[in-house]
C-alpha cells in the first residue's frame, strides 16, 4: 500500500507540476523564553514574476509547524553529530543528549525495549508494567505514535518481555530523515499537548523538503560488533567456589547431595575445556544504506526517503534488520490554501536470544535444571544444533502519517489535520519435545495498536498597536486508541514435525475449531481487544507587549472513555509569562546578547492506560492458581469470576492529572559563543491509583483506590559555548546538560503513610524507587554470638547466620526491621557533548552519566544462595552458559551457612545493594570532508559534502558497579545478569549530499 500511494503521488507531482526550483531560507525566531533555529520553506523564485503564480507554500517543515501547538523550543540534539553514530532506536539517539532525559537500556540485544523518563519518575517503578505508564508520548511530524498496551501483562505470568515479538517501537525512527530532535518539559507547552504529553513529550521532525535545486543525500556505513573479553571457568571453580561452604557447614547429607554435575572430575562435559564464548560471542557485520531526494516546483514541494538497515548483537546470533520508506508531498492549489501529507512505513524483523530464561518463561514450562549447559564448545554446539529447530519469527509492521488542510482568511487562519498511527506484531514460536522432557510447544501472537485523531484548530492574531498584540487560538480534537491481541499457545503436538495447531475449518462439523479434536495440541487462548477514546476542547491567548513581554494563558477540556461516568470530563487550565530582561534593563550592555526571564504552570490530565477502572466492579477470566495464575479456563471453557486475584475496583476513582511548575532563566552571552539556560521545575503528580492491601476474608488481594500523590522537583543546567573559534584553524564547540531530581512520594489513599506491595514498600517522604531491605551488620561466627531467642521470621539464627539489625529491638527480625534506602533512578544524569574542527577535519566525543542510583546485585545472590537456587528448579535457577564466567571486579561476600532456614543470601538485604553510577565514553566520531577540497569544488559536480567517517561506540565505562555493565540493570534496579552486553561498535561511513 505504500508502495502504491508513493508511487502515484510521484507520478502526480511529476506530470502536474514539473521540475521547477524552490528557494529556502533559513532564520532565526525569538521565542518566548528561548531562540531556535528553523527552516522555513519559501517557494517564492528570487525574481517575482508578475504573471507568475507565487505564492509562500505551507511546505512539511510548515505544515508540522502548524502541527505543533507549542512555539518555543530550546533543548534539542546536535543532529549533525548524532547521524554518524549507528544508533538504533531513539532512545539510544537521545541517551545523555536532552536534560532531565533518562534513558534506561538494560539489554544490548538489538531491537529490545528501552525506557524514557522525563525529569523523574511519575508512578512506581516495581514490575516491567510500571514502566509503560512512566513514558512520554513521542511525536513523529505530529504524530503522537502510539505504542503497545501493557495490558497484555494480565496473561503473562513472568514479565521479562511482554507477549508477542515484544520489540522496541521507536526503532523505526531513522535518525538519516530527521531534522530536529526536541524534548518539551515547559508546563505551559505540555498543556497544548494535553493528556498524551502528561510525562513529557519527544518532537521528532522529518527533514524538510529543500527549496532550490533538487536534493539527494545518501548516506551509508559498514562496521562491526565486538565480543567482549571474556575470563572463562569450568567446573574446577564452581567446584573451589563452594568448598569453603561445604568445609564450614556442610553434614554428611550434604555431601550426599553434592551438585551431580560436579561429582565426576573426569567428566570433559563440565571439567573439561570452557570455550563457550567461542560460539555465544562473535565479532558480527552491521550495516546501513539510505537515500533521500527533495525537490519540486513553486506550488508544490516533495521528500522521498528510503534505508535499509542492519543492527547486530555480538552474543547469541541476535540482530534486528529495519527497512523504512517515507514520503511527503505539499501542495499549494490557492494563495491562501495549502494540502501537506506524509506517511511513513517501517518494518522491523527481530532475530531473538536463545537463552534458557526467555524460553522458559515463554513456554511456562521448567525442566529438571540439576545439569546446567556445558562450557564445552563442542557438547555447548550440540546443544545449538536441537535448537536449531525452534521456531522464533518476530516481525512488525508499522505504518504512520497525516493530512493537513490550512485556509488562510484575511487574519483568521484554520487548519485540519486527519493523523494515523498502526503497528502490528506477529510472534511465531516452536519448540520440539527433545528440549522439553518430551513435550512440544507452540505459540501465536498477533496484535495490533492503532490511533486515528482529528485536529482542528482556528487562530487570529489581533493587533491593538504596534506594541501591542494579543494572538488567539481555539482547537478541538479527537484521538481514538484501539489495542487486540490475539494469543494462543499449545502443548504436546503429535511430534516435532508439525509446528502449527490445526483445526477444522468447517462450521457443519461438530469439531468445528475444536483444538483439543483430533489428537492435536492441548491449546491455552487469550484474547483481548480494548478501545479508548478521548474529545478535547481548548481554547488560548497570548498576549505581547512590544519585544518585552509575553503572557500566556490556556484552558483545556478533556473527556477520556478511560474514566469512570462521573469524572470523565476534567478541566484543565495553564499559564505562562517570558520577561525580556536585556530589552529591558541592559539593553545597550555589549556582554548579553540575550536574557530572558521565563515562568509558567500548568496542568496535564493523565489518562489510563487500561480501561478497567472505567468499569467499576466487573467480572473477569481469571482462573489460574499460584503457580499458572493466568488460566482463563478449563476443558475449553471460559470461566468468568470477580477478580479476586487482581484485585478489586469501585467507584470512585478518579482521573489522576499532573501540576507543573517552571522558572528558567536563559541568556547568551560573547556574541552568542557562550549559551546557558537554568531551569527549576516542580511537579505534582496527584490523585493516582494504587492497590490498596485489604483483608483477607474479603478473598480479594487488593482494593484498587485514588490518593497516591508524587512529587519530582529538580534543577537543568544547559552551556553551550564556543571555545575556540578560527576560521582558519582550531575550532572547539561544547555542550554540557546537567539535571538534579529529587523524587518523594507525598500521600498515600486514606491518609497512609507506607503500604507494602509485594517484596516492595511505599513510604510517604521517601522515592518511590527505594528498596525495602533487611540492614546487614556481618555474621554470628558462633553461636554464643546470637543474642538469646532471637529468631528471623520465628526461626531461631544460629551460626553461621547473617546478623540482620534489630531496629525495633522486640528480639525477632522480621518485615518490621526493614528499612526503605537507595533509589533506583539516579539524582544526577547528563553529557558532555564536544566537536572540535580543524579544516576539513572534525572530531567529535560524547560522555553521558548517571549518577546517585543504586541495584541489587541479584546475580551474586543467586551464585552466592547456590543450594536454594538448585533446590527451588524455578526460573531463577536457570544457569545460562553465560554464567561460566568471572569478572575482574567480582566482590567477595561473607561465608554463610547455605542451608540455612533463614536464607542467608537472600536478596532483600543491603549485602547485594550497589552503587549503579556511571560515565560512559559513549561515542567518538572522526571525519574528514571531502567536499570542501579543490577537487571536488573545481569539479562542477553540485557536490555539497563528501563526508568520510569513522565512529567508535561504547569504548569505556568508570564505574563502581561489580556487574557486566551499571546499564545493564533491569527497571526494577535488580541485575540479574541474564541480559546481553552492549556491544562496542566500530562503523566506517561516507555520506553523500548533492
Amino acid at each position: 500500500m505504500v508502495k502504491i500511494y508513493t508511487s502515484i503521488c510521484f507520478a502526480l507531482f511529476l506530470s502536474v507540476f514539473g521540475s521547477q526550483t524552490l528557494h529556502a531560507n533559513t532564520v532565526v525566531v525569538k521565542g518566548a523564553n528561548s531562540m531556535y533555529f528553523a527552516f522555513q520553506q519559501d517557494t517564492t523564485k528570487a525574481k517575482k514574476e508578475p504573471a507568475t503564480f507565487s505564492v509562500k507554500t505551507d511546505t512539511i517543515g510548515q505544515m508540522i509547524k502548524a502541527l505543533q501547538k507549542f512555539k518555543t523550543v530550546r533543548d534539542t540534539i546536535n543532529i549533525r553529530s548524532a547521524t554518524p553514530v549507528p544508533n538504533l532506536s531513539l532512545q539510544q539517539v537521545i541517551k545523555g543528549n536532552l536534560a532531565g532525559v533518562y534513558v534506561q537500556e538494560p539489554n544490548g540485544e538489538p531491537g529490545t525495549e528501552q525506557s524514557i523518563i522525563v525529569q523523574g519518575a511519575s508512578g512506581l517503578l516495581f514490575t516491567k508494567k510500571d514502566m509503560y505508564a512512566l513514558q512520554p508520548a513521542v511525536y513523529l511530524n505530529g504524530v503522537p505514535l502510539v505504542a503497545d498496551n501493557p495490558f497484555a501483562f494480565d496473561v503473562q505470568k513472568y514479565d521479562y518481555n511482554r507477549i508477542g515479538p515484544a520489540t522496541n517501537l521507536l526503532s523505526q525512527i531513522s535518525i538519516d530523515n530527521i531534522q530536529s530532535i526536541s524534548v518539551i518539559k515547559d508546563p505551559f507547552e505540555l498543556a497544548k499537548l494535553g493528556p498524551n504529553a502528561a510525562n513529557g513529550a519527544i518532537y521528532v521532525t522529518t527533514k524538510n523538503a529543500r527549496a532550490g535545486l533538487r536534493d539527494i543525500s545518501l548516506n551509508s556505513y559498514f562496521g562491526f560488533v565486538t565480543p567482549p573479553a571474556v575470563n572463562t571457568v569450568n567446573g574446577v571453580y564452581e567446584n573451589n567456589f563452594r568448598k569453603p561452604f561445604y568445609q564450614k557447614y556442610a553434614t554428611a547429607e550434604n555431601y550426599a547431595n553434592y551438585a551431580s554435575y560436579l561429582r565426576d572430575s573426569t567428566n570433559t562435559a563440565y571439567y573439561g575445556p570452557s570455550n563457550w564464548n567461542d560460539i555465544y560471542y562473535k565479532t558480527t557485520p552491521t550495516f546501513s544504506a539510505d537515500l533521500g531526494i527533495t525537490g519540486g516546483g513553486d506550488r508544490a514541494n516533495f521528500r522521498f526517503f528510503g534505508s535499509g538497515t542492519k543492527n547486530a548483537g555480538n552474543a547469541d546470533d541476535t540482530n534486528i534488520n529495519k527497512y523504512n520508506l517515507f514520503f511527503g508531498i505539499n501542495m499549494a492549489p490557492f494563495k491562501w490554501f495549502t494540502v501537506s501529507s506524509s506517511v511513513n512505513a517501517a518494518r522491523l524483523d527481530r532475530t531473538r536470544n536463545r537463552s534458557l530464561r526467555d524460553r522458559f518463561a515463554e513456554t511456562r514450562y521448567i525442566p529438571d535444571l540439576s545439569s546446567p549447559l556445558s562450557p564445552n564448545a563442542s557438547i555447548y554446539e550440540g546443544f545449538l544444533q536441537e535448537n536449531a529447530k525452534n521456531v522464533d519469527n518476530n516481525r512488525n509492521t508499522i505504518l504512520n502519517g497525516n493530512l493537513t488542510l490550512s485556509a488562510k482568511i484575511n487574519k483568521i487562519t484554520i487548519s485540519s489535520s486527519l493523523i494515523f498511527d498502526y503497528n502490528e506484531g506477529v510472534r511465531d514460536y516452536f519448540t520440539p519435545s527433545t528440549l522439553m522432557d518430551g513435550v512440544s510447544y507452540v505459540s501465536n501472537y498477533f496484535g495490533y495498536s492503532q490511533r486515528l485523531m482529528l485536529n482542528n484548530s482556528a487562530s487570529y492574531k489581533y493587533e491593538i498597536n504596534k506594541k501591542h498584540t494579543i494572538d488567539f487560538e481555539i482547537g478541538q480534537s479527537f484521538q481514538g486508541d484501539t489495542y487486540k491481541y490475539n494469543y494462543a499457545r499449545a502443548y504436546n503436538g503429535p511430534n516435532d514435525y508439525v509446528k502449527l495447531n490445526l483445526v477444522d475449518g468447517n462450521s457443519g462439523n461438530d469439531d468445528y475449531l475444536n483444538t483439543l479434536a483430533a489428537g492435536g495440541f492441548y491449546v491455552f487462548r487469550y484474547i483481548d481487544k480494548e478501545k479508548n477514546n478521548l474529545m478535547s476542547f481548548y481554547g488560548s491567548a497570548k498576549y505581547s507587549y512590544k519585544n518585552l513581554l509575553d503572557l500566556s494563558a490556556l484552558v483545556r477540556r478533556d473527556g477520556s472513555s478511560n474514566g469512570q461516568p462521573d469524572s470523565r470530563w476534567v478541566t484543565t487550565p495553564a499559564f505562562s509569562a517570558t520577561f525580556n530582561l536585556k530589552e529591558q534593563f541592559l539593553k545597550n550592555n555589549t556582554l548579553f546578547n540575550s536574557l530572558h526571564l521565563s515562568a509558567g504552570w500548568g496542568r496535564n490530565l493523565r489518562i489510563f492506560l487500561d480501561d478497567r477502572y472505567a468499569a467499576g466492579p466487573q467480572y473477569r477470566s481469571e482462573n489460574g492458581w499460584f503457580e499458572e495464575p493466568t488460566i482463563p479456563g478449563y476443558g475449553g471453557r471460559l470461566g468468568i469470576n470477580r477478580p479476586y486475584g487482581s484485585g478489586f475496583i469501585g467507584y470512585g476513582i478518579k482521573l489522576p492529572y499532573a501540576d507543573r511548575t517552571n522558572i528558567t532563566l536563559d541568556a547568551s552571552f560573547l556574541n552568542s559563543r557562550l549559551n546557558a539556560a537554568i531551569t527549576a521545575y516542580n511537579r505534582d503528580n496527584k490523585n493516582q491509583v494504587i492497590g490498596v492491601p485489604v483483608p483477607f476474608e474479603t478473598g480479594y488481594s487488593l482494593n484498587y483506590q485514588t490518593g497516591m500523590d508524587i512529587n519530582n522537583k529538580g534543577l537543568e543546567l544547559m552551556l553551550n559555548g564556543v571555545v575556540i573559534r578560527n576560521t582558519k584553524g582550531l575550532n572547539w564547540n561544547t555542550t554540557v546538560n546537567f539535571n538534579y531530581n529529587r523524587n518523594k512520594l507525598t500521600a498515600l489513599p486514606n491518609g497512609l503513610t507506607e503500604l507494602i506491595s509485594g517484596d516492595d514498600k511505599l513510604v510517604v517522604g521517601k522515592p518511590v524507587g527505594s528498596f525495602w531491605l533487611y540492614s546487614n551488620n556481618g555474621i554470628y561466627n558462633t553461636n554464643a554470638e546470637v543474642p538469646a531467642g532471637r529468631t528471623f521470621n520465628g526461626i531461631p539464627l544460629k551460626a553461621g547466620d547473617p546478623n540482620w539489625v534489630d531496629y525495633n529491638g522486640d528480639n525477632r527480625i522480621d518485615n518490621k526491621d526493614k528499612v526503605s534506602t537507595g533509589d533506583r533512578l539516579p539524582k544526577f544524569v547528563g553529557g558532555w557533548n564536544n566537536t572540535l574542527a580543524y579544516k576539513n577535519f572534525d572530531l567529535n566525543f560524547n560522555f553521558i552519566f548517571a549518577l546517585g542510583q543504586k541495584a541489587i546485585n541479584q546475580y551474586e545472590a543467586t551464585r552466592y544462595g547456590f543450594i536454594n537456587r538448585e533446590a527451588g528448579n524455578d526460573i531463577n535457577s536457570v544457569k545460562e552458559v553465560s554464567s561460566w564466567q568471572v569478572f575482574d571486579n567480582e566482590k567477595t561476600y561473607p561465608i554463610y551457612n547455605p542451608w540455612s532456614d533463614v536464607d542467608a543470601y537472600r536478596v532483600d538485604q543491603d549485602l547485594f545493594l550497589e552503587n549503579a553510577s556511571y560515565v560512559k565514553l559513549r561515542s567518538v566520531t572522526l571525519g574528514y570532508d571531502f567536499g570542501k577540497t579543490s577537487l571536488f569544488r573545481r569539479s562542477g559536480t553540485g557536490v555539497r559534502r563528501a563526508y568520510l567517517y569513522a565512529t567508535a561506540m561504547n569504548l569505556f565505562t568508570i564505574t563502581k558497579f561489580t556487574g557486566v555493565d551499571p546499564e545493564l540493570v533491569n527497571y526494577n534496579g535488580y541485575y540479574d545478569g541474564a541480559n546481553l552486553t552492549i556491544p562496542r561498535t566500530f562503523v566506517l561511513g561516507f555520506k553523500l549530499d548533492l
